[in-house]
């Protein structure tokens, strides 16, 4: 089974966690294009692609004009990033073997460096999925990557097994011909909600957290075969059997 997250907006710098390793990005020439395509933008060009601030614009701005210098370190994908997903999977206490299944058991979108295993080093950025890069036909990061990523992916969730633990935001569906994916493999897409006021309902906060709790619970129990995941539970939360299916899976908090 693989498991499949999405990457985050805000990025660390450094990590002091030692690795086994750091493994080369799949893509890595891909983003290196990426990222001096990216450094041809000024600050207030980007803060218009990005529809980010005047401060995040310029610290990504400065980002990408020292991608490549000497002193900028690549940083393991699986510390690099610093939302809410990865602080609940908490891999700064991982031990070696907890980081190696992962390495193997675990992928993460990027749209700068297309798809991630938790060891390879990449550096901070910022991008968006609808972004055009001119030099890529202007056509936008989704339908830019999913010629590169759906093969390849499909191979790595055959590889472990045909099944894929999708706990990614839906928008990543984007960068793979998902239709083609969920012909070719077996995909699990569990959904949090909480009751409120007699109904169910979505909270993304909730969402984001439950994730990172999965894939820590997968990693620590190594946990391959699908069936398990029905055991899972966290801070409440748990499967509503009467609502989930085979592989559509429901887990609520009362």
């Amino acid at each position: 089974m693989l498991t499949f997250i999405s990457c985050a907006k805000t990025m660390a710098i450094c990590s002091r966690v030692e690795v086994p390793e750091v493994t080369v990005p799949q893509f890595q020439k891909e983003a290196v294009h990426n990222a001096l395509d990216m450094a041809q933008f000024s600050a207030s060009e980007l803060e218009k692609l990005l529809r980010v601030n005047p401060k995040i614009a310029a610290e990504n701005y400065l980002r990408y004009r020292d991608f490549f210098s000497d002193h900028n370190v690549s940083v393991p994908a699986l510390y690099a990033y610093t939302g809410v997903v990865f602080k609940r999977i908490n891999p700064a206490d991982f031990s070696v073997d907890d980081i190696l299944f992962a390495q193997d058991h675990l992928r993460i979108t990027s749209f700068l460096y297309g798809l991630l295993c938790p060891l390879d080093g990449i550096k901070p950025y910022r991008l968006e999925g609808d972004v055009r890069l001119p030099e890529r036909g202007g056509v936008t990061m989704f339908d830019y990557w999913k010629p590169l990523l759906t093969g390849y992916f499909i191979d790595t969730i055959k590889n472990q097994g045909g099944v894929l633990l999708n706990l990614a935001s839906d928008e990543m569906k984007g960068l793979f011909d998902w239709n083609r994916v969920e012909r070719e493999v077996r995909v699990i897409s569990p959904e949090f909600q909480i009751w409120k006021d007699g109904k169910l309902k979505t909270i993304v906060i909730y969402t984001k957290m439950c994730r990172g709790e999965m894939v820590r619970w997968v990693v620590k129990n190594r946990i391959e075969n699908p069936d398990e995941l029905r055991t899972f539970m966290w801070d409440g939360f748990k499967l509503d059997g009467s609502r989930s299916g085979k592989y559509s899976l429901l887990f609520t908090l009362e």
